[in-house]
């Protein structure tokens, strides 16, 4: 048997942070070393960080990741590594992966097809390499082999996939395949979404089937730059067969999943299938493979990927993976979390607690503290509990509309998470405002006359005592609103948007609901639920910001969350017009919602969702989590003004009033 053992390397690194992307990287190399590893794949641009934005057209990013490479060459004794950086030839950039041998620089293959879709915008910044073209870099002294390279280590050919380039219909390893390729390493850097873990998987065994080839595979980890969560998945297939995967979302700076190849069944393979061979003119590269003992591999998923509830799961470890790493980045001491007793509140104090809970649980308790050493009020904590209190901050804040219900919600899931929970009255800021403003006017303000006035100014009011806490603690201020609240404007700018980050902008509110029920009565993993959710669960969700007897609803205020997401979802993500919107909400909802209700709900959708576009310009940085979300700055652009769909809207009301199922109404008009 011809075995090696290789390994996919994953790292948690961010932006330009030079010192300890390049000390995460060595550490990787060092225990890769120690477990007899020969072949080691690391992250697309691992070195400089994925999203350095428009810092990649800076010389001198360029030029720190060369030195960076450079120090990380001297410890690639006896092991092949690829790492991933800018490179800069002829005033382009390309995304190169360099492939490091036995301490020597032996070349850079560079990335083809470039990300430009979604929160990728890699065309602003990077070239694509021409597929067959060659040429030469230098660096110092020396020059080395650049652009679409094979290279052949010790007899053993190994070519680049580089994340983009497994995605399109002519993936190069098609090429490689004619090329007689053994191995075809990608570093990548996948943003996470839902079930997007299952697409890779496709790839890398698809890949590995297609082209007779062992397939590595090594994407980043953690919250890198502040929107993307990358979650460091990384697998190994070999002729069609996935060998292993690893863990995700995992709180380490790095870590390895590895498996032993056998080149035999792959040249097995390649052997007996016809193919039209071509020169491969590899760069040649001498290396000694150690002799390798067989093993079993073992591909199994994680186990909380196994119970059913792949998206509730995926959600909770991404979203607390976010928190805990732009927590640490940011060099913050804690969280503060204006807590109503509602929904979106409560799921962002509840998420986390389980970053705190997650981290310990992997970590142990002195690594976490390790983990935020800079937390000095962290440091004599003993326990998941004590954590809490110390990095987690609530604050009720209630007015004269406040009810007993959402005091009792706040009250309840603070002292089961054990978080440090204030409790005060801004009835009295809320009445010196309005009789401030009632004397510059010279009349009363009334529900009457000035509703959404006085609904906006009890939740202004709640921001500055927030902030406050957050800046007498050196903590993260997290913003509340969730997406359905952003595409309809339902929130109040420098009230609740208020915060460094919105962890969960990018989820809608039907869902996130369930997930809520799903965490009190299933839990993470199904053993860690959180009961201090329960008063807030049997809560119809509510802004309480006008009177008690007024009774307010949300969804009253809204239309059903249900149908606001299914409309946001064909109006936005699909761009279907309001006609278009009413027939498919007909199919989803017939012998729910009356057909008035949903022309109404339709027509009152799009006219907020172009009105509020700057309100989606200024609400704070969101978590990206799938194909549903409207930050304007990572993956949806709309005009702040326009004409509003007053055309397709009056388009959709004529159809409205000149079809319609079953018993004809009249006249629609709004």
């Amino acid at each position: 048997m011809n075995l090696i053992k290789v390994a996919a390397g994953v790292v948690n690194q961010t932006p330009l942070a030079w010192e300890s992307n390049k000390n995460n990287i060595i550490n990787c190399i060092e225990e890769a070393k120690k477990q007899d590893i020969s072949i080691l794949c690391l992250p697309e641009l691992c070195i400089t960080g994925y999203g350095c934005e428009d810092m990649f057209y800076a010389q001198g990013t360029c030029d720190s990741a060369l030195d960076a490479l450079e120090d990380i060459a001297l410890h690639t004794s006896s092991i092949a590594v690829c790492v991933g950086l800018p490179i800069r030839i002829n005033n382009h950039i390309y995304n190169a992966a360099c492939l490091i041998v036995n301490k020597q620089i032996r070349g850079f293959a560079c990335k083809k097809t470039l990300a430009n879709n979604g929160i990728h915008y890699e065309t602003r910044w990077f070239q694509h390499w021409p597929v067959g073209e060659k040429t030469e870099f230098r660096i110092g002294e020396f020059s080395y082999p650049i652009g679409d390279l094979l290279f052949e280590v010790g007899g053993v050919k190994i070519g680049f996939e580089i994340c983009e380039d497994a995605w399109v219909a002519n993936r190069p390893g098609r090429e490689l395949y004619l090329k007689g390729c053994d191995i075809i390493l990608n570093p990548t850097a996948s943003h996470f979404s839902f079930f997007k873990t299952q697409t890779r998987e496709r790839l890398v065994q698809d890949g590995s089937r297609a082209f007779g080839v062992a397939y590595i595979y090594a994407n980043l980890l953690g919250n890198e730059s502040g929107r993307a969560i990358f979650d460091g998945d990384a697998m190994i297939a070999q002729a069609g067969e996935m060998l292993v995967s690893g863990t995700r979302f995992s709180y380490k700076d790095y870590y390895l999943t590895s498996a032993v190849i056998d080149l035999d069944k792959i040249r097995l393979e390649q052997s007996q299938n016809f193919i039209l061979f071509r020169a491969s003119n590899a760069v040649q590269v001498l290396f000694d493979y150690p002799e390798i003992a067989p093993i079993k591999n073992n591909y199994a998923l994680e186990h909380w990927e196994a119970n059913g509830f792949q998206k509730e799961e995926e959600f909770a470890r991404a979203i607390a993976l976010a928190l805990f790493d732009y927590l640490r980045k940011s060099r913050s001491n804690g969280w503060v979390i204006s807590l109503s007793g509602g929904a979106d509140s409560s799921a962002i104090t509840a998420l986390c607690y389980l970053a705190i809970e997650m981290a310990v649980t992997e970590l142990g308790l002195d690594g976490f503290k390790q983990k935020l050493k800079y937390i000095k009020a962290i440091q004599l904590c003993n326990s998941v509990a004590e954590l809490s209190a110390a990095l987690i901050t609530n604050i009720y804040q209630g007015t004269q509309n406040s009810s007993s219900d959402t005091r009792h919600s706040a009250t309840s899931l603070a002292k089961d998470l054990n978080t440090t929970f204030y409790d005060i009255d801004i009835n009295g800021l809320v009445e010196t405002y309005k009789g401030l403003i009632q004397g510059a006017i010279g009349r009363d303000l009334s529900w009457q006359t000035d509703d959404l006035a006085l609904q906006n100014i009890q939740a202004r009011v709640r921001s500055p005592s927030a902030w406050l806490l957050a800046n007498i603690n050196n903590a993260l201020l997290l913003s509340t609103s969730n997406r359905s609240e952003a595409s309809v404007g339902y929130a109040t700018m420098d009230g609740d948007t208020s915060g460094s980050i919105s962890p969960i902008a990018g989820i809608d509110k039907h869902w996130l609901r369930h997930w809520l029920r799903w965490l009190e009565n299933t839990g993470l993993g199904g053993t860690h639920q959180i009961k201090g959710l329960n008063a807030m669960n049997n809560l119809q969700p509510t802004a309480e910001l006008r009177p008690l007897e007024a009774k307010q609803i949300d969804e009253e205020d809204l239309m059903p969350y249900d149908l606001l997401n299914a409309i946001e979802t064909s109006a936005i993500r699909d761009k279907k017009s309001p006609t278009d919107c009413l027939k498919i909400m007909e199919m989803e909802f017939e012998g729910i919602y009356t057909r008035e209700k949903l022309i109404t709900s339709i027509e009152r959708f799009f006219r907020l969702f172009a009105r509020n576009q700057w309100k989606r310009e200024r609400y704070a940085p969101s978590f990206h989590v799938d194909d549903r979300n409207l930050d304007p700055r990572s993956w949806l652009r709309f005009p702040i003004l326009s004409g509003g769909f007053q055309k397709e809207i009056e388009e959709m009301l004529e159809y409205a009033n000149n079809s319609g199922k079953g018993k004809r109404r009249g006249k629609i008009g709004f």
